[in-house]
């Protein structure tokens, strides 16, 4: 007699079964059970099943939103150098451990890009074949008439005035027309509908896979740079026009696009009529020139929500303040330093602090630290400070310093900070001439008998930040396809349905109903009852 059971199956009266199941292994000798091994391909094979499961790209789409959140906490060095630069002032050994880790630069650190790559990878393992098995399914014929319906969701039966044919007619008609893909049997119809769930959920997953890769395009050749610029002056977009310049990884010269900005002005507006705000700046608004190459220059106007946009290159308002003009002349009365100097804010008043090197053109190298009060007021304590940030009562204070600067060994150094331990201080706290003092236009003598120096004007300045993201158009559609991938694989209900028409003995001919939901479908029996009485029985009513 032949035995249908496996080779490996064990008897009950099998003492080398009693021995499995006593021992919990194998017995040795020829009738010992191996279970297969896999070999390197079929480890390879596993990885990648594992890979490619959306199990692990929905783990793998976790793991990428919370390795952002560091991007979100720490100061990034392509968007915030200053931000970077002040954390490893203030905390050195937390800036090391920061650096260890490439939480200063987040989303350009190898594990970042380790988790972003997995995940593109992943999805696109688990789009393929799913965008194959959906291609089928939409090529194949509906499934067949089961032959108990009554198991089935929304199970109803209906007479039909009329023969058996003309029920399936009916109802083959009825179905066309709410949009099912039909397969007509002998008595019997099958209709399907709801493929474009499948379709939405895979348009999603590839829009997705598109955003990520836009991203990446836009990452490796996109660029973000900063620059100060003073109202007069002007910034041409080229590599050493910018203060601070963040390239991607695919970056070149030759994309950066050939345009300048001019600010003609900054206007500000301050609060005048609430006491409780009075001062608050409510409004900034450059006023520039732009000039592409080959067009002539336009104005325009940059406010803090509403960028510029120069040839595919976003240009933001991200700060301003005051770069006074000092001028500084020799005892000859020769202009050695004569221009706008950044001065940093350091209180909502725009009390700010600067810092001017001349190398050359007096008898010594000098160094200034300064201070601007917009609108001076003397504290008690005979300090100076600014009650309101615009120029109503302006005084800039200088403390000045001889020595080496160290400008002239080739070592970059911060234009912003004044290293005076190895100066000597010749006017300020702690020299015997006061620290200088000049209001508007005012002229004052230099120590030492070096020259004189003047506050020729006070211009403002503004911090522009300039982006250029070439893939920014195409994440915009991919989020937008993205978007309506994900509506239509929600709303759209995936169904079958069949219709049966029989014969009862007494020649009475009825339609029968059912259907089958591909998921949850709370609506399918509703839905099967509405078709049911659609067809109605000719001759009623």
């Amino acid at each position: 007699m032949a035995s249908y059971l496996p080779s490996d199956h064990v008897d009950e009266d099998d003492p080398l079964g009693e021995e499995r199941r006593s021992t919990g292994r194998a017995p040795d000798g020829p009738d010992r059970l191996d279970q297969p091994r896999l070999g390197p391909v079929g480890w390879l094979r596993f990885l990648w099943r594992q890979l490619t499961s959306m199990r692990t790209a929905l783990v793998l789409l976790l793991l990428l939103a919370i390795a952002a959140i560091p991007g979100s906490l720490v100061p990034q060095t392509s968007s915030d150098p200053n931000g970077v630069a002040q954390w490893r002032a203030n905390d050195p050994d937390g800036a090391r451990i920061l650096d260890f880790f490439g939480l200063f630069s987040t989303f350009s650190s190898p594990w970042f890009s380790a988790i972003y790559l997995l995940l593109f990878v992943s999805l696109i393992g688990c789009v393929i074949p799913r965008a194959w098995h959906h291609a089928k399914a939409i090529a194949s014929r509906p499934p067949r008439t089961p032959v108990r319906l009554d198991r089935l969701e929304g199970h109803t039966v209906r007479p039909f005035d009329g023969t058996a044919q003309d029920a399936v007619e009916a109802a083959r008609a009825l179905l066309r027309r709410r949009g099912y893909r039909v397969a007509d049997h002998p008595s019997s119809v099958s209709a399907e509908r709801g493929y474009l769930r499948e379709t939405g959920n895979l348009v999603f997953h590839v829009a997705l896979i598109g955003v990520l890769a836009s991203v990446a395009v836009g990452g490796g050749y996109g660029y973000t740079g900063q620059r100060v610029i003073a109202e007069g002056y002007a910034f041409t977009n080229v590599l050493s026009g910018y203060d601070s310049f963040h390239p991607g990884r695919l970056f070149g010269d030759d994309l950066l696009a050939p345009f300048s900005v001019r600010l003609d002005s900054l206007d500000v507006a301050y609060e005048q009529q609430d006491w409780r705000s009075y001062g608050t700046p409510i409004d900034f608004t450059a006023n520039v020139t732009v000039t592409e190459l080959g067009q002539a220059p336009r104005q325009e106007t940059l406010k803090v929500n509403h960028p510029l946009s120069i040839a595919g290159t976003q240009v933001y308002l991200l700060g301003n303040g005051y770069a006074p003009v000092l001028t500084i002349r020799d005892p000859d009365g020769r202009v050695v330093f004569s221009q706008p100097t950044l001065f940093r804010p350091m209180t909502p008043t725009l009390a700010s602090l600067g810092v001017v090197k001349v190398p050359d053109g007096l008898a010594e190298q000098i160094g200034l630290q300064g201070f601007l009060y917009p609108t001076k007021i003397l504290l008690d304590s005979g300090a100076f400070a600014s009650s309101h940030p615009d120029l109503l009562a302006p005084l800039v204070t200088l403390e000045v310093y001889t020595g080496d600067l160290g400008l002239d060994d080739g070592r970059a150094t911060n234009a912003y900070v004044l290293d005076t331990d190895s100066l000597t201080q010749i006017a300020g706290r702690q020299a015997a001439t006061p620290t200088i003092e000049l209001g508007l236009g005012d002229v004052a003598e230099l120590p030492d008998g070096l020259g004189t120096i003047e506050l020729t004007a006070i211009p403002r300045f503004v911090a522009l930040d300039i982006h250029s993201d070439p893939a920014q158009g195409w994440v915009l559609g991919f989020v937008i396809l993205a978007v309506a991938g994900l509506l239509l694989s929600l709303f759209i209900p995936r169904r079958r349905v069949w219709a049966r028409a029989t014969t009862g003995p007494d020649g009475e001919v009825q339609l029968e109903w059912a259907a089958l939901a591909r998921g949850e479908d709370p609506r399918l029996a509703d839905a099967v009852a509405a078709l049911a009485a659609s067809v109605e029985p000719r001759g009623s009513g």
